[in-house]
């Protein structure tokens, strides 16, 4: 009877693992192999070791350019998302009549997402007649030209990602600020605390193993941007939105570079594992678990 129903679960579970075996690790393993070569997808791949490697870190220029213009949009996008979320959270957390429609309409943007909104902030952020210039323009400012310009199309970028603060990260930082003891804040109350001793000495300590998720999720996300800068810039002007995966996107399909495509897939790993690791480190200091 123990033999069938073992054989019963790896019927089961076969489609998944063949599924995995040839969709997923296969193509792990054969991309370490081609970083280590020189492939163009039409002729048979040619070893040459290190050389992608030691190419992308001390000639490639683009490289760097991508991995700063990565840095940045990441060090300034992630802290403004989570900032934004929370303090959503805490605001759609008020027992206020009609909370529930005030909630529905913060989270509805974050339905829009990947090649439309991309399209939609074209729109918004054209210097011309686009919806932000024109606010500017009612008060008697110039509006900057935004996607045209090197200095402002990263911020351009960055601000377009705020449009998602209401989404499931909201409702998330929401449900865990709902699951705070409110015996916390009636002793704070009783002590003669305001909202923001409230809030930094109670919801944010109390919820930072959330936040600190999202922290790492969002990292990893930022490091995959790649959507609005291939539909919006191309990783323009001057290569000021030359993404990560922009970069390894172009040389993969449009200079068929597969070799030092896939080597730069596996630095990307390894960039990523190593921000990672530095969160986890310093999460000791400021991530506050039950026990």
């Amino acid at each position: 009877m123990k033999r069938k129903q073992a054989l019963l679960g790896f019927v089961f579970v076969a489609p998944w693992v063949i599924g995995f075996l040839i969709f997923g690790l296969y193509p792990i393993i054969k991309s370490i192999y081609f970083s280590l070569c020189q492939y163009d997808v039409l002729r048979i791949p040619q070893f040459i070791g290190i050389k992608n490697y030691t190419d992308l870190l001390f000639e490639d220029k683009y490289f760097w350019k991508s991995v700063w213009n990565t840095l940045f949009y990441t060090a300034v996008r992630t802290p403004m998302c989570i900032l934004g979320s929370l303090l959503l959270a805490v605001l759609v957390n008020k027992a206020v009549k009609g909370m529930k429609i005030f909630r529905t309409t913060f989270f509805m943007p974050s339905i829009i997402t990947g090649v439309v909104l991309s399209s939609l902030w074209l729109w918004i952020l054209n210097p011309q007649y686009g919806l932000i210039n024109s606010m500017l323009a009612f008060f008697g400012l110039h509006g900057p030209l935004w996607l045209q310009s090197t200095t402002w199309s990263k911020p351009a970028i960055i601000l377009m990602s705020l449009w998602s603060i209401g989404g499931g990260r909201m409702l998330v930082f929401l449900a865990a600020i709902q699951g705070i003891p409110k015996t916390l804040y009636e002793v704070a109350e009783l002590d003669g605390g305001g909202w923001w001793t409230k809030f930094r000495y109670i919801t944010v300590p109390m919820i930072s193993p959330v936040i600190f998720l999202w922290s790492v999720i969002e990292v990893i996300f930022s490091f995959q941007v790649f959507t609005e800068a291939y539909i919006m810039t191309q990783g323009g002007p001057l290569n000021s939105t030359l993404f990560y995966n922009l970069y390894l996107y172009m040389k993969a399909f449009d200079d068929f570079s597969m070799g030092y495509a896939s080597a730069l897939a596996w630095l990307l790993l390894v960039l990523t594992l190593v921000v990672t690791l530095i969160q986890f480190k310093i999460s000791k200091k400021y991530v506050h678990y039950q026990n």
